[in-house]
């Protein structure tokens, strides 16, 4: 199975991050200009939290409150769970399914080195799917 180094040097280390103290529509305008579903809260190098749609969907519009007045620390999801670049696609896969998140940070020697959504374990697992089935398609006609 591939390791989390191998899908981040395919889809790039691209870390889009925003201050804690920045309002929650300048969150939710950075993901929607990105095209992504969360962003990471970090003070510089320091990974705080991570901020989702969903995290927006339950803090904000559930509860009436204004993203322009909300700052991102206040409804961010913190402590954030990570990998390494050593870890596996199924491990990555596991940790998704069992805590129900979509995104990842990939932390490498205290630094933040990429994001990984669950998209891209998916289209990972089902290239690995697809070498496997080639392979055994070649065999079995040799």
């Amino acid at each position: 199975m591939a390791k989390v180094a191998e899908l981040l040097a395919g889809k790039g280390r691209t870390v889009i991050a925003i201050g804690p103290d920045e309002p929650v529509l300048e969150a939710i305008e950075l993901m929607a200009e990105k095209g992504i579903g969360a962003v990471l809260v970090m003070r510089g190098e320091e990974l705080l939290g991570i901020l989702s749609e969903r995290d927006y969907a339950r803090k904000i519009i559930l509860r009436g409150r204004s993203s322009a007045e909300t700052a991102v620390w206040e409804i961010m999801t913190a402590p954030v769970t990570t990998v390494s670049p050593q870890d596996s696609v199924n491990t990555c896969m596991v940790l998704m399914t069992d805590r129900k998140f979509r995104h990842l940070p990939v932390v490498d020697d205290g630094r933040v080195v990429g994001v990984l959504s669950i998209g891209d374990l998916v289209k990972a697992v089902i290239e690995e799917q697809q070498r496997e089935i080639a392979e055994l398609q070649r065999y079995i006609a040799s």
